[in-house]
């Protein structure tokens, strides 16, 4: 096993029992309430594909975007390994802030908090715009985030996490820096990796800055780039958000 493919199987174990088929099915239910016809969806930040492989199987067309070219290529792979439905996902690498594409979509969907992960207003005022550029009159947003009430009643906390199968052992430690005067939080990842059947490990160390936002900014940042509010519920659940949503959902209409 190489260096690469450890980092590699570390993601696919991380997330493993990540249940990709029940959140497209939320997904897809709450964009049908919208846009019941749709049939295309830009999808910001996509990762390795693994909600697009599932909006795909639902009949959807989806374009995934990410800002890892790595991610793309797994996506890719991913794509192609599902057959059936592979000519209806495309897949490139991209910037949210700034893609533009010539199509326009019925739906864009933003998913695993890439929205958080825009701290600064102009980096959210970018993303939101773009997602606007890409729908007619009508169409949805949908995405989701760190909800700010939430995570201010539970802070985040000091973590270790060790997971295994036969190919690698993890250990992760989390710790997590508050920046209350910027809503923001500095999450730092410290990532052991260890290959089972070789001498090959990895040490890693990320840093993954996330914003939580408020409904009162989220409604103004929506008006300023040709959005209103549709709803907004604790992620997975149809339950109104409170101090105890630490991720909110939010479908938006473009207007």
């Amino acid at each position: 096993m190489s260096v690469f493919d450890l980092y590699a199987a570390y993601y696919d174990l991380l997330y493993r029992d990540k249940n990709y088929a029940v959140e497209a099915d939320y997904v897809a239910t709450l964009l049908d309430e919208v846009v019941p016809e749709a049939q295309a969806v830009l999808e910001l930040g996509c990762g390795t594909g693994g909600h697009a492989v599932e909006f795909a199987r639902r009949g959807l067309r989806v374009h995934g975007i990410d800002l890892s070219a790595e991610m793309v290529q797994r996506a890719e792979a991913r794509r192609l390994d599902c057959a059936t439905h592979a000519e209806h996902m495309s897949f490139e690498a991209a910037d949210v802030r700034s893609f533009r594409s010539p199509q326009l979509f019925d739906a864009v969907v933003s998913l695993f908090h890439v929205m958080s992960y825009q701290t600064s207003n102009a980096d959210l005022l970018a993303a939101l715009a773009t997602a606007r550029a890409h729908l007619e009159v009508g169409g949805a947003f949908l995405f989701d985030c760190w909800y700010g009430p939430a995570v201010l009643s539970d802070r985040p906390r000091t973590l270790s996490k060790q997971v295994s199968d036969d190919r690698i052992e993890v250990t992760r430690n989390t710790v997590s820096t508050m920046f209350v005067n910027e809503n923001c939080v500095n999450v730092h990842f410290d990532i052991d990796i260890q290959s089972r059947d070789s001498a090959v490990r990895r040490q890693i160390a990320e840093d993954h800055r996330m914003r939580y936002l408020f409904l009162p900014e989220i409604e103004q940042f929506l008006g300023m780039t040709g959005f209103r509010l549709g709803s907004a519920q604790s992620w997975m659940t149809r339950n109104a958000l409170d101090d105890r949503s630490w991720y909110a959902c939010l479908v938006c209409v473009a207007v």
